[in-house]
């Protein structure tokens, strides 16, 4: 299928990602000037405007935010294999598809100790909430949450998720009919299933009635409705493993339960591949750390 000239793809991206002409230009090493002419080339091949131009800004249209995060996403990838090649000869590496939220809360913070037992291993975080093709050999090895299905994969499962309602303690939150005059914060899931931590099945569970369920803010990520509920926004529905920092210190609190479960988290990978030992040390370090966090649980009683 025949494409709009790279040079102009690229040059909407870099805009689009600054907001920016001058700010992608500096990036692409290109004028300003050159960067409005390939994005103007690439209006009149699709047709379309993909920028409203303003006096000292530009603003992405529905159809430029539309094209804007298959090509940041596709130019990461291409960034991803590139590098990759170049590496491959010279340095252990190893790539991981992980869910954004997964990263920030929970393996961001346990890094440094895998940086320092393996210190030979370049790690790579490919960060999206869409899923890679693991056979494709952009990305080693993934953690994915849900049932499935991984056909063809190895499976490392790692921990099911628990979720509680959670809120800052300056909401003063003590028994469940205190959510009634609160605001619920919402997450929305790409794939709902019965498994999914709504605040209607959170309800049915605790026996819990005449909460207002519709309207309040709705998150796409779950680490932006914990940092909302710290701020005393409301109260999310959240994991006790992604918000577990933030219950130690204190900046958030579960008044009150029930929990209930979701998914497992799950370390997949195609068992094959040119870094099937470092993937193999990758899933042994995993099982440490969650060893490691189920020991915290018992000592904190949770």
């Amino acid at each position: 299928m025949p494409l709009p000239p790279l040079a102009a793809l690229r040059a909407f991206e870099a805009a689009a990602r600054h907001q920016s002409f001058k700010k992608a230009a500096a990036e692409i090493a290109v004028t300003p000037t050159a960067i409005s002419h390939q994005i103007r080339l690439l209006e009149e091949t699709l047709g379309i405007r993909l920028f409203d131009r303003k006096p000292r800004q530009v603003v992405l249209t529905p159809a430029g935010h539309e094209l804007f995060p298959i090509l940041r996403d596709g130019f990461a990838s291409f960034a991803l294999v590139i590098d990759r090649v170049r590496q491959r000869t010279t340095t252990k590496s190893l790539t991981v598809s992980v869910l954004p939220s997964f990263a920030a809360k929970w393996l961001l913070p346990r890094l440094p100790r895998f940086q320092v037992e393996h210190p030979d291993i370049h790690l790579r975080l490919h960060t999206s909430p869409e899923v890679v093709d693991l056979a494709g050999g952009v990305v080693d090895a993934a953690i994915r949450y849900g049932a499935g299905p991984y056909s063809g994969l190895v499976v490392q499962e790692m921990f099911q998720e628990r979720f509680v309602p959670l809120c800052s303690p300056m909401l003063g939150l003590q028994k469940t009919e205190d959510l009634k005059n609160s605001a619920l914060l919402h997450l929305d899931w790409l794939k709902p299933d019965d498994q999914t931590p709504t605040w209607e099945r959170w309800a049915l569970t605790a026996g819990v009635s005449g909460l207002q369920l519709s309207g309040g803010i709705s998150f796409s990520d779950d680490a932006h409705a914990i940092q909302a509920a710290i701020a005393g926004q409301g109260v999310v529905l959240a994991s006790l493993e992604l918000a577990r920092a933030e219950l130690d210190n204190g900046l958030l609190v579960q008044p009150f339960g029930p929990v209930i479960e979701g998914h497992n988290y799950n370390l997949v990978h195609t068992g094959r591949g040119d870094h099937r030992a470092e993937v193999e040390i990758f899933g042994i370090w995993i099982a440490d750390e969650i060893a490691r966090s189920r020991e915290h649980s018992k000592r904190t009683g949770d």
